[in-house]
């Protein structure tokens, strides 16, 4: 994981924890205070919300235990490898995409932060700039040449 994802996990787990919980709270004893709890849609809805956010402050604590951070300003190399940012030339539109291989839990495709578990960072690694590579696609097989590598954070 980027030192910057990791930083992401601890803010989205401390807001979780110090002002989503009490919200949370605070709203299922307002439900119970409207009496029969078998037909209150709002403590219902306020359960489940307690339960996601219990659920998702689990996950967020076994990610954040179980770290690998690695300072990609610190990487160089020649050939693509985790936290490098690659830039991609598609070889049928000639359109240029830009991606950073993160952490499953950090990666976001509308920022550019591809999972190093996706298919399309698996056919990246190990690569060099000039080389190309086949992707397949929910719309089909994808051909791309590597332009430029940069790490960097």
């Amino acid at each position: 994981m980027t030192v910057s994802g990791f930083q992401a996990l601890e803010a989205e787990l401390k807001m979780r924890q110090q002002e989503e919980r009490p919200r949370i709270i605070l709203a299922i004893q307002e439900a119970r205070a409207h009496g029969d709890l078998s037909e209150n849609a709002e403590y219902s809805s306020a359960k489940e919300a307690q339960s996601h956010n219990e659920g998702r402050i689990a996950e967020l604590e076994s990610a954040i235990s179980r770290a690998d951070i690695i300072d990609v300003s610190k990487l160089s190399g020649t050939s693509v490898m985790f936290g490098a940012t690659v830039t991609l030339v598609d070889m049928d539109s000639d359109q240029e995409k830009k991606y950073q291989i993160v952490g499953d839990m950090e990666a976001d495709v509308k920022l550019g932060r591809v999972s190093i578990s996706s298919p399309i960072s698996r056919a990246l690694i190990g690569k060099k700039v000039g080389d190309t590579i086949e992707v397949n696609t929910p719309g089909g097989g994808k051909s791309y040449e590597i332009v430029k590598i940069e790490f960097g954070s």
